[in-house]
């Protein structure tokens, strides 16, 4: 039964990182023109909730609908889905914009 947890889980979190990749370098890249900007994390970190909410909405109004069917299936709501990415991009991007912020 451990195992088996375990093993759905890992699942789970592998789909979220399969799900983020594509989002992966469009992140990257508001965080340099943010932080170039010279915007502090605070409101760069609210413009990608907000960028992440138009996301959510234009996925759940488009055909890209299907694709979260993928993730349901596995046990992720969208919700849970979008608020995972989320939390993996502000873990990802918060070191990233402390490197950067020394170097600009």
């Amino acid at each position: 039964m451990f195992f088996h947890v375990i093993g759905h889980t890992m699942q789970q979190l592998s789909a979220l990182f399969i799900f983020y990749r594509p989002y992966m370098l469009w992140s990257f890249g508001v965080n340099i023109l943010f932080a170039i900007m010279g915007y502090s994390l605070i409101p760069i970190f609210i413009i990608k909730l907000i960028l992440i909410a138009f996301l959510w909405y234009l996925m759940n109004e488009t055909n890209a609908k299907r694709k979260l069917t993928f993730y349901k299936n596995l046990g992720l709501s969208t919700l849970k889905l979008f608020g995972c990415v989320f939390i993996i991009d502000l873990i990802l991007s918060l070191p990233f914009l402390l490197i950067l912020k020394e170097f600009i």
